[in-house]
């Protein structure tokens, strides 16, 4: 089954590795959580834990209510950077350290606020740059939610090296 992506017009072009610049920072539009998204979140990954699925048992937690799968939180933050006028041509993850601080609750408003480091040529692979990307998952509060940095491997702009 094909998925057609929501239609999205975007100010500037994808970036090749050489176009970034250390120091760069973008802020991502923002995703509203709802029961609906957390509850297909479940359904996808399997993962049915009463106090992100069940609001009587959540109420019983420290959370005091249903709260969102950590690795949403994870999910929506690179989804969000996707979302971004700040985004690269298609290239390669080469992992992420991510931290999980404060809880995503139903009707919270989330932004991901990520910046540029760690730019350098790829030894391995010419034709490639490897770009540091810190990010931080940003609730309706300012609050930092989650953040972690996501490393990536991007093709270098053809001629250019």
């Amino acid at each position: 089954m094909k998925i057609t992506a929501p239609a999205r017009h975007f100010e500037t072009p994808e970036k090749y590795w050489d176009d970034a610049r250390e120091g760069d920072v973008c802020l991502s539009p923002g995703y509203e959580v709802s029961e609906a998204r957390i509850n297909a979140y479940a359904e996808l990954s399997g993962d049915y834990t009463p106090v992100h699925i069940d609001e009587d048992y959540a109420r019983s937690t420290p959370f005091g209510t249903r709260v969102a799968h950590g690795l949403f939180g994870l999910s929506i933050a690179d989804g969000l950077k996707t979302a971004s006028e700040y985004r690269f041509v298609p290239g390669m993850s080469l992992g992420w350290t991510w931290d999980f601080l404060l809880p995503i609750r139903i009707n919270d408003s989330l932004q991901v606020r990520f910046s540029v480091t760690g730019l350098r040529a790829s030894r391995s692979r010419p034709g490639w740059g490897i770009v540091v990307l810190p990010s931080e998952l940003l609730n309706q509060h300012g609050q930092v939610v989650q953040k972690g940095e996501h490393r990536l491997m991007i093709p270098r702009r053809p001629g250019s090296f």
